[in-house]
């Protein structure tokens, strides 16, 4: 009978989760969309990721790919997106010529940089509500729906 009473207070809270994730996701939609980057189509969460990585130092391709748990074409391809925006700039990097580094473009530093934190902004206004443990255990959580979520992509 407990386990009963726990499974269902488990369900009523995974519905409700479940229900807030698209609205969470929308509403972060929202902002991104008003804020546009001078970009050719919406920026994905692969865009923004790879901009965040690239905001205070450059990396060679191949380092921004294993910070994203990416391939190498698919950080390629949205370097590629990104470039064609004018939002980052690639070159040879001078210690090793067969290795290609990428950085925000100048000219785009304090926009790119403003529109970032203006999008974590509604996030860190959360999480300054919640103490430090909570924070931990929301990133916690978070972070074990996404491998989750990769588990069941990969069985399929």
């Amino acid at each position: 009978m407990a386990d009963e009473a726990g499974a269902s207070e488990h369900s009523v809270l995974c519905l409700r989760l479940m229900q807030l994730f698209p609205r969470v996701t929308r509403g972060m939609r929202r902002w991104q969309d008003r804020a546009a980057l001078p970009a050719p189509a919406p920026l994905t969460p692969r865009h923004i990721a790879a901009l965040e990585q690239i905001r205070d130092q450059p990396l060679t391709v191949g380092e921004l790919a294993t910070r994203l748990g990416l391939t190498l074409p698919t950080v390629s391809g949205v370097l590629a997106d990104l470039g064609r925006a004018g939002l980052v700039e690639r070159h040879a990097d001078p210690a090793d010529r067969r290795r290609t580094i990428v950085g925000i473009a100048p000219a785009q530093a304090t926009l790119i940089g403003q529109w970032l934190d203006g999008a974590a902004r509604p996030l860190a206004r959360v999480l300054d509500k919640l103490s430090p443990a909570e924070q931990e255990a929301f990133v916690k959580a978070m972070g074990l729906l996404e491998i989750e979520l990769r588990a069941e992509d990969s069985e399929r």
